[in-house]
């Protein structure tokens, strides 16, 4: 098939920050694609050291820089790249993972092809701090996330797809129309802002494809946002908290079925949950108890949230130890 719309036709945005060596492995796998009509927005959120230089070292008009002055976060920083596009499409990139050749040009040809799709997306592969793929945990992702229940082809509607089973992975994995993106409201879902970008997808009442090859690679490290809020890092805990908040509020009241309503308000009582016992890691237990109390309000006899409870009235000595814990056993959740 040939393209023929205006060029750039494929915005790529990668937000990046303090990690120029997997930022430059990045950048190679977008300038690797067998689609070139593109351009890549490169956001660097107030990194240490600048990656201009290494921006620049590629050679490549079609790369854009910018920098903010400080750190903004993830979601501001996603949001000035976006603002900065000029693609029909919008394709976001983390800057510690990678696209295989072929992801633009099949999922692109797919958009093209069927004007009712706002979104494509692909099955993706899990790889190390050192790139090494695992097939194991690729296929365990896929499980998790549902996408091993699917096939080749278009959904519609797809909102349980999408957010439920949250098969689509938009920071890494999909193409998304940029005129479904509602900028306005991108910022406020903090760390969950590719999340927020599905929902605005599914929202939009338009299908989407699925192409199940393994078309992206996403890295598990240390430094990753989703590890850093699965352990002892007390802002990250806080910054998932306040994200989930405020997602879950509106993927309950948009929810097209009862029994999704009533799931996101669960997921809403969990994430009040996670952001008090994130407020209560950083000694904040007056402002934790109402967010517990909440919670409690759409799901009165979940145990985490009691034991959290409990915690917040006792003497500061005793619960320090318990709420800094790794692994506290009533204070995890799982997925």
């Amino acid at each position: 098939m040939t393209i023929s719309d205006s060029k750039p036709l494929v915005s790529v945005i990668i937000p990046t920050y303090n990690r120029p060596v997997y930022l430059q492995a990045a950048i190679a796998s977008v300038l690797n694609q067998t689609f070139q009509d593109f351009e890549i927005i490169v956001s660097d959120d107030g990194s240490r050291e600048s990656c201009q230089l290494l921006v620049e070292s590629f050679h490549d008009p079609r790369i854009h820089f910018r920098r903010n002055a400080t750190n903004v976060g993830i979601a501001w920083n996603a949001t000035y790249a976006i603002r900065a596009a000029r693609g029909k499409y919008i394709a976001s990139l983390n800057d510690d993972d990678q696209w295989t050749a072929q992801f633009l040009e099949k999922l692109v040809t797919s958009l093209e092809t069927h004007s009712d799709l706002v979104l494509a997306f692909c099955d993706y592969s899990v790889m190390d701090a050192e790139g090494t793929i695992s097939q194991a945990l690729s296929v365990q992702q896929s499980i998790q996330e549902g996408r091993d229940r699917l096939q080749t082809g278009i959904y519609h509607p797809f909102y349980k797809i999408g957010l439920v089973d949250q098969a689509v992975f938009v920071s890494c994995a999909a193409v998304i129309r940029r005129d479904v993106i509602a900028l306005d409201e991108l910022p406020s879902a903090g760390v969950f802002w590719d999340y927020y970008l599905a929902y605005q997808a599914c929202r939009s009442g338009q299908g989407a494809y699925y192409c199940s090859e393994r078309l992206a690679q996403y890295r598990r490290h240390l430094q990753s946002e989703n590890m850093l809020s699965g352990s002892r890092d007390t802002q990250a805990k806080i910054r998932k908290g306040r994200a989930g908040i405020y997602c879950y509020e509106r993927f309950a009241a948009d929810a097209p079925d009862p029994w999704i309503q009533k799931y996101f308000e669960r997921e809403w009582a969990h994430a009040n949950t996670t952001l008090a016992i994130g407020l209560m890691r950083d000694r904040q237990y007056a402002t934790a108890r109402p967010y517990l109390l909440r919670s409690l309000s759409r799901h009165p006899l979940n145990l985490r949230t009691l034991f959290a409870l409990m915690l917040s009235y006792l003497p500061q000595s005793l619960v320090c130890p318990i709420i800094h814990l790794r692994d506290p056993g009533l204070l995890s959740r799982a997925r």
